[in-house]
């Protein structure tokens, strides 16, 4: 017979997260779809920020936008002061649930190559987002 020796887990062991929830960041500063790209960034700057959720008037995350994206839009020929956030993300851009599997939302995220992924309840607010980290 064979005496196998258990360790007890330490407190400190932290396991790698297993869904979307235990891994995404707190919900930022969250802005409705009709704000100007203008005001989007001055509210970034004040939140020492690189991102915005970006909610509909019902409060449903339509997406996300980032400094960079903002300051593409800002820069380019078409760009005038009237440009809403709407304009910018068009359609509902992808989010996710915080049941997910980590690794499935990772997967989604890199063949859609995005950085960061709002994450929504079953009503459609923003809970959070999940950012990858390099």
């Amino acid at each position: 017979m064979t005496l196998v020796q258990m360790q007890p887990r330490s407190p400190h062991t932290t396991t790698a997260p297993r869904t979307v929830a235990e891994a995404m960041d707190a919900t930022g500063p969250q802005v409705c779809d009709d704000m100007t790209v203008e005001v989007a960034l001055a509210v970034m700057a004040g939140a020492r920020t690189g991102r915005l959720l970006v909610c509909d008037d019902d409060g449903v995350c339509t997406g996300l936008v980032t400094r960079a994206q903002l300051a593409a839009t800002r820069s380019s020929p078409t760009y005038t002061d009237r440009v809403r956030l709407r304009d910018i993300l068009g359609d509902r851009e992808p989010c996710t649930s915080p049941v997910t599997p980590i690794a499935e939302a990772a997967h989604a995220m890199h063949s859609r190559r995005l950085d960061a992924l709002p994450v929504v309840d079953a009503h459609g607010s923003a809970l959070g987002v999940l950012a990858l980290t390099h």
